[in-house]
């Protein structure tokens, strides 16, 4: 059977056709792959890949610049990813970057996306391993998510023995939800304390106005030697003479005791005077009235030095008297 032109012209068209189509599938494939371009391998470990197969595609910034060339198991917890990058990428990916695991889209294959570090580190060159950073799996958030369950599941439980606990009187609590005669008294207790703490106020009201009054009155006499620097002056002035006319006394007494003795132990007209009994006793009644007046004296003196209204001033005096002598000294 002899062929025809028109046969002969089809096989050639379907040839053409075919051997142009294949070359351009290994083309397109070719590009996928990165056969027809300059690569570099780096790599990466991980504990888990999710997924992860050869022929994936790997990222850098949002960029597809690569694939997965190898995926191999270093041991029971660390798995190496090798990646094929286009060489012209070299140049932007720095030692810093950081490999993780994602998928494209929410039900695409997954791939490997490469996040860009601060700047400052050196160019990455062949060969090298950058840092990892796994995410969580869908797997973990499942098993995260049945372990909360079951918490939630234990929690409400144990809530619900509470509640009914708590509902049948059982425990403190109990008692202070069921028990209307604690209620009342704690109720009546916190009645109280308001009360309390209102008269507390008031109290604290008046006694400020009482006070303001004492400052504000100058007709009173604690008003008046509070706010009368005069009146106050006046009092200093009459301690200071009270003190001045004990000291003199106390001075008076010691030397008609001393002019006494001498009496005694004369042998003149004077000794006579005194043997006298009557005159004697006439005396030393007067002294002992004397000494006693002064006793009473000193005392009265040693009241104002210990009354909140003068003992101020006494110890005024006491330190101007012990700076005096210290000066002398």
């Amino acid at each position: 059977m002899k062929t025809t032109n028109a046969q002969r012209l089809r096989l050639g068209l379907f040839v053409i056709i075919g051997t142009a189509l294949f070359v351009a599938a290994v083309y397109l494939i070719g590009q996928q792959q990165h056969l027809f371009k300059k690569t570099f391998t780096i790599s990466a470990y991980f504990q888990n890949v999710n997924g992860l197969q050869k022929g994936n595609n790997v990222r850098y910034s949002g960029i597809n610049i690569g694939t997965v060339s190898a995926i191999d198991m270093v041991n029971d917890s660390t798995i190496k990813v090798g990646m094929s990058i286009d060489e012209k990428i070299i140049s932007h990916i720095k030692k810093d970057a950081i490999a993780t695991i994602g998928s494209d889209g929410l039900v695409g294959n997954m791939i490997v996306n490469i996040v860009p570090g601060n700047g400052k580190s050196p160019q990455i060159s062949n060969g090298d391993t950058i840092e990892s950073y796994s995410k969580i799996g869908a797997d973990d958030i499942l098993s995260t998510l049945s372990v909360s369950s079951e918490n939630a599941a234990i929690l409400t439980s144990d809530l619900l023995k509470i509640t009914t606990a708590m509902t049948e009187g059982k425990g403190t609590l109990g008692i202070l939800l069921n028990d209307t005669i604690m209620a009342r008294d704690l109720k009546q207790s916190i009645t109280n304390l308001k009360i309390a703490s209102h008269s507390a106020s008031k109290s604290i009201d008046e006694l400020n106005n009482i006070i303001t009054s004492v400052k504000n009155d100058d007709d009173t006499v604690l008003g008046m030697l509070l706010n009368d620097s005069v009146s106050g002056r006046k009092l200093k002035t009459i301690v200071s003479n009270l003190e001045l006319s004990s000291s003199e006394i106390e001075y008076l007494v010691r030397d008609v005791n001393a002019f006494v003795d001498d009496l005694n132990e004369s042998q003149g007209t004077l000794n006579y005077v005194v043997k006298d009994t009557s005159l004697v006793n006439s005396i030393k009644s007067t002294l002992l009235n004397i000494n006693k007046g002064t006793d009473k004296f000193n005392q009265n003196m040693e009241a104002l030095k210990h009354n909140f209204l003068t003992r101020g001033y006494f110890r005024k005096q006491e330190r101007k008297a012990k700076r005096e002598k210290a000066k002398n000294e």
